[in-house]
């Protein structure tokens, strides 16, 4: 390895989201090189595994500024801004083609996974001469290779899509839950393509009380009618539904209306069984199903299904930061400035302000988590935001201390998660939608990205309770 003053050194992006992808088209702009690192196998890997959902925000709010000014000389267009996309459509319209083109393709590296990332040659305790330090970043390649990459800022917008939070209680994972994982799936399961056998003629649990179980809940259903031997079990660990079924047909948000209306029924109707007060405290896998032990508002719980739905929300992995000096808020582990923002006690995905650099920055200047990662345990992320922080980001970076500052978001009217109802397949139009013009206070769908999303995340996606959303 080559070393080289840290001005000279690239500005390495982990992530190759929504986010990701829009940093490394606003560090370009600013005439500064960027390496976007990506574990999975394409861009928007996370993105990929929810393709078949719908986001609540159109394409008028998923499409980064700086990356549409990259995009437009090679002949693409914007797609319709008031269509809502499903994940898929988001990578093949929007960021597989932003991937491919000259300026990011040959700055991005798939199938490698950061490991680490610390200051070069000082460890998280030493202080002297830590400032004038570039970072060094670790990572495996997909033969398993490991190497090191110099950086001389790192923004960190791999999402949380992948860190899941466990079923058990208190935050902690239940007893066998480590050992059940072959019979656990992420919040939004192709239920109705991909992974119908898994579902089919089987019984299912579902856990968590947001719209990402809901949307699951309600494909069970549909699933159920063409087979039905397919047993649902909804467990929430709360006493009342009320926040998710919301207002029904008077809700203000007529997607949010319906798909709470619809589950309202699916339960009184005996399609789902719906637990309440649910503590899981014990998993017994066997070669078929898996046992669940715990408790519940009547007692004691003993249930035997064949998958377990996880939809309880995510949580930012901090392994890989140890020797990263990080200011992070005890409660949501977001940066310390952003928290009260972005509380999901007080704050929808509509009420969060703009913010940017300096909201973002941490003890070690030129580190920043960006997109679904920078707010931790929260669920209030909108794609728009995300973008808005690393055009933030690179703007400082490039010296521009007036234009990180000048933070602006036009923001949708909902969250970026779907409730995918178009369910015919068609385009779905924001009009007349959750997306509308009229909604009273925004509310957020969590996944993402999405995380990401996540994002919206997924890089879909206030509170939902269990559930969150690069």
């Amino acid at each position: 390895m080559v070393e080289r003053g840290r001005a000279e050194l690239p500005v390495v992006v982990i992530g190759a989201g929504p986010v990701g992808l829009a940093a490394a088209a606003h560090l370009l702009e600013r005439g500064l090189e960027p390496l976007v690192l990506e574990a999975g196998s394409q861009p928007g890997a996370a993105v990929a595994s929810w393709g078949h959902v719908r986001l609540f925000s159109p394409w008028r709010y998923d499409v980064d500024a700086a990356a549409a000014r990259l995009l437009e000389p090679t002949g693409w267009s914007h797609p319709d801004p008031d269509v809502l996309p499903t994940g898929a459509e988001l990578i093949a319209q929007y960021l597989a083609p932003l991937a491919q083109t000259e300026a990011i393709a040959s700055r991005l590296l798939t199938g490698t996974r950061v490991l680490a990332v610390a200051r070069d040659g000082a460890d998280k305790t030493r202080s002297l001469g830590r400032a004038r330090q570039g970072y060094r970043v670790r990572t495996m390649d997909a033969n398993g290779a490991v190497g090191d990459v110099l950086a001389r800022a790192v923004i960190d917008a791999s999402g949380t899509y992948g860190s899941s939070n466990p079923l058990g209680i208190s935050g902690l994972p239940a007893a066998g839950e480590e050992r059940a994982q072959r019979f656990i799936t992420g919040p939004l399961p192709d239920v109705l393509g991909a992974d119908r056998a898994r579902f089919a003629g089987r019984h299912t649990l579902v856990v968590g009380m947001g719209h990402s179980a809901a949307n699951t809940l309600l494909s069970l259903v549909e699933l159920a009618r063409d087979e039905p031997t397919t047993t649902i079990t909804w467990a929430i660990r709360g006493g009342s539904t009320r926040r998710l079924f919301g207002g029904g047909s008077d809700d203000e948000l007529p997607a949010r209306g319906l798909l709470g209306t619809r589950l309202k029924e699916a339960v009184e109707a005996g399609q789902v069984r719906l637990l309440t007060r649910v503590s899981i405290e014990k998993l017994l896998p066997s070669e078929e199903s898996v046992q669940i032990l715990g408790t519940n508002r009547e007692g004691g719980l003993d249930l035997t299904v064949h998958a377990i739905v996880n939809a309880t929300g995510f949580r930012p992995d901090l392994d890989m930061l140890r020797e990263v000096r990080l200011d992070l808020d005890p409660v949501v582990e977001a940066p310390t400035a952003l928290a009260p923002l972005i509380d999901p006690n007080q704050h929808s995905c509509g009420t969060v302000p703009a913010h940017g650099e300096r909201v973002l920055a941490h003890p070690d200047d030129g580190f920043y988590l960006a997109g679904m990662k920078s707010y931790g345990r929260a669920p209030t992320f909108l794609l728009a935001t995300g973008y808005e922080q690393v055009r933030s980001i690179a703007a400082a970076l490039a010296g521009d201390r007036a234009s990180a500052d000048a933070v602006e978001l036009d923001l949708p009217e909902t969250g970026v998660c779907s409730t995918d109802l178009g369910g015919d397949g068609d385009e779905v139009s924001a009009e007349g939608s959750c997306c509308g013009s009229t909604p009273a206070e925004p509310q957020l769908v969590t996944l993402g990205a999405g995380p990401g999303l996540g994002f919206a995340t997924g890089v879909v996606h206030g509170r939902s309770g269990d559930d969150v959303g690069n």
